[in-house]
Formats: structure tokens, sequence, C-alpha cells
């Protein structure tokens, strides 16, 4: 099976090396020294990892045969493809690969279905699951167990437990509607109110 890792940026100096858009959990794997990888447009590869590194916050690799600024500026905006074997699995048992989650149906608590998982978009502070809904539109649901209690793969479902107004945005108007009648209630009353939002950082368990 073939997946999306990287999407090649902008040249950086004059030997060859570009900056990388990870789109793997694993980049020491999926882009490491030796890996080779097939690329979109097909006619850029494949392409050979020679070395890699970090520089401020940022992948920077040289492919084997790209040794000055041209070669590496031509790569610009080319994917980056790896061959993963469809029954392999990450090491974290509670993590999975993008392929496998994709296709799967969402659900609710209660079994009532939500909709068609199409996509996870990965993003530094956290992963998101992009759920395409019977009536088309897609919400983004963030990929933490608060919100994702239960990956089932033997059913081929994914169980969800979304706040109030994520999957259906009619649910937050009457609710932010609700909550500014008992704020005028408390003020009229005389009664302060102190909030303390408890936001949780969950980290993203799909890998490419």
């Amino acid at each position: 099976m073939q997946l999306v890792v990287g999407k090649i940026g902008r040249a950086h100096g004059i030997k060859g090396d570009v900056s990388v858009e990870v789109r793997t959990d694993e980049p020491e794997l999926r882009l490491g020294p030796g890996a080779v990888l097939l690329t979109d447009p097909a006619s850029a590869g494949p392409l050979t990892v020679e070395s890699g590194k970090v520089h401020s916050g940022r992948l920077l690799l040289r492919f084997a045969g790209v040794r000055d600024r041209n070669g590496a500026e031509a790569l610009r905006g080319t994917l980056l493809i790896a061959e993963v074997d469809p029954e392999e699995r990450p090491e974290e048992e509670d993590e999975y690969y993008d392929h496998q989650l994709i296709g799967l149906d969402v659900v609710l608590l209660d079994g009532t279905p939500v909709g068609e998982l199409t996509e996870i978009i990965h993003l530094p502070y956290q992963d998101l699951l992009s759920v395409k809904k019977a009536d088309g539109v897609e919400v983004l649901v963030p990929f933490v167990e608060k919100i994702v209690p239960t990956i089932d793969l033997e059913n081929q479902r994914v169980v969800i437990d979304p706040p109030l107004g994520l999957i259906d945005l009619d649910q937050a108007v009457v609710a932010a509607g609700s909550g500014e009648a008992d704020a005028d209630a408390d003020v009229d009353a005389g009664a302060g109110t102190d909030g303390a939002g408890a936001g949780e950082a969950g980290e993203g368990k799909a890998d490419a």
C-alpha cells in the first residue's frame, strides 16, 4: 500500500537540501537515510534519502543525486510516497496508520450513525478526523481519547463522544442561547460566576 509521508518544500542552501512538510508520525522510519520513496509526479522519483537533519524546527533532507540548489528547487511541491505493508501496525497499542481508519463508519456512543471517516489531518498539536456526514457536510473531530474513546477495527467503526455542537451546529446555537439566558439570570440575582476552562491536549494517534 502506498502512503503519502511528506511534501517537498523550498530548497535550503546550495548543496541540494530541501525542506519537507512531514505527513507521518514516524519520520525516522519513513524519511530516514536509505529510505526509497516514490513520488507524485512519478517523473521526479524514485528518490533515495541520503541524509536528514532538523533545522529551526523544519526537517531538511538531501536526496541521492541532487547536488545543487537548482536540482533541489526542481523538486518543490513533490509528494513523497512510501510503500507500507497493509498488515503493518505502529508499535504503540493505541496508535493506527491512516489507511486503517479511512473509510470506517463513525457512530455516536449509542450507535447513531454520524458519517464516514474520509481523512486524517495531521497538525503540529494534534490530529483531526475528517468525517463526511450523510448530508455531505464535513466535520472535524479532534483525535483525542476523550472524544474518540473507541476504534473498532473488527467492526469497521469509530465511536465518538463529541461535545455539544461539534456534529450538529444547531445544538451549539441552542446551547449558546440557553447559556446567555442563564448568565442574565445570575446577574439579576447578584451572583458572580468564575469560569475555568479545562482544555485537554491530546496526542495524535494516527500515523501515516
